[in-house]
């Protein structure tokens, strides 16, 4: 097992689990202390892409980069299925919506105040 350790030797990422939360050491989602926020730390702008790799040529749009819990990550989810009219899920905190939908996700997305940019071809 691969971990970064922070500058007070606490263990904040594991290979097995992701981020972890250097308080009580679980998974950030997890997380039942208080002493942190439960979200993952975005890397920017959030990234909607489209992807077709191991499903058959299908196409979902995928929304990587937010910094959210686990709750307002599903609520979030709920609310891009339903404005684009399609089904969904989330794996790895990344969101995945079935179709091409990139345009009204980005738009949908820089309303409710993220940065979205589009990415991919």
């Amino acid at each position: 097992m691969k971990y970064k350790v922070d500058e007070n030797s606490a263990m904040v990422y594991s290979t097995a689990e992701g981020n972890l939360c250097p308080s009580c050491g679980k998974a950030r989602m997890q997380c039942v202390c208080s002493k942190t926020v439960n979200a993952i730390k975005g890397d920017g702008p959030v990234h909607v892409g489209r992807e077709t790799k191991g499903r058959k040529g299908k196409g979902v749009t995928v929304v990587s980069g937010l910094a959210l819990s686990a709750a307002a990550l599903q609520e979030l989810a709920k609310a891009l299925k339903q404005k684009c009219g399609a089904g969904g899920t989330i794996k790895d905190n990344v969101i995945e919506i079935q179709g091409d939908h990139r345009d009204a996700i980005v738009a949908e997305l820089i309303q409710r105040g993220y940065k979205a940019k589009k990415s991919g071809g």
